[in-house]
């Protein structure tokens, strides 16, 4: 099959990440966790008492402690210079904090050109809420990936759970809905659909039927690129 890069885009708990590391494993593709790197500087911010209304502060995290991936057999392992930030990046004051941080155009600026430098051979499944728009609106394939605010909080709670996170559902219902507002409103790289991207109502949907939704939808745009 001829390798193609996929872009995912979508709000908060839409499933983008776990749609994604699938994808990319069923095609020999390289995932690229994008909102992985704006919580790691957002993480980073906070052990090192960084204002998040300090951009050039941030932007010296980024180039302080290089953010790093590792493939492991347990999964994607996140790292921020020789830290491993992969479950630390994942509480929910980094969940609360991190729309403020993505926010400032040198932060996303300088963690662009890295996203970029990864997919620039293809073969690359990126999800994020500005990769079809700003990181590669070139992609051959977008996807858009919605869901209802209830079920994304009751993803986000069975996660948080998972992971021995306790916290309330209207509390995480009214958080989901102020990420939202702040990614779609910033000035830098909103949360918008590109023009070309396919939006997947993930509502109801299994896992694996969102997969196989996704799949089709690659399957036809590799046929009309040959």
């Amino acid at each position: 099959m001829q390798k193609v890069n996929i872009a995912i885009d979508g709000p908060a708990s839409s499933g983008k990440s776990t749609v994604a590391k699938i994808l990319a494993n069923d095609y020999g593709y390289i995932y690229t966790d994008t909102g992985s790197m704006y919580r790691t500087i957002t993480y980073l911010a906070i052990q090192k008492k960084i204002a998040f209304s300090d951009e050039a502060g941030l932007v010296d995290l980024i180039n302080t402690y290089p953010i790093t991936f590792e493939q492991t057999a347990s999964g994607q392992k996140v790292f921020a210079g020789e830290e491993e930030v992969t479950q630390a990046i994942r509480q929910p004051d980094v969940t609360n904090g991190v729309s403020e941080v993505s926010a400032w155009a040198k932060v996303r600026h300088k963690l662009v050109e890295m996203q970029q430098k990864i997919a620039e051979n293809g073969g690359v499944v990126m999800d994020g809420r500005d990769i079809g728009t700003a990181v590669l609106p070139t992609a051959e394939v977008k996807i858009f990936l919605v869901a209802s605010v209830d079920e994304r909080a009751e993803r986000r709670y069975k996660e948080n759970l998972s992971k021995g996170i306790r916290t309330d559902f209207e509390t995480l219902k009214k958080e989901i809905e102020q990420r939202d507002y702040l990614d779609s409103t910033r000035v830098v790289s909103p949360l918008k659909q590109a023009q070309d991207a396919i939006k997947v109502d993930t509502t109801g949907l299994s896992i694996t039927e969102v997969v196989q939704c996704i799949k089709q939808i690659v399957s036809e745009k590799i046929k009309n690129l040959a």
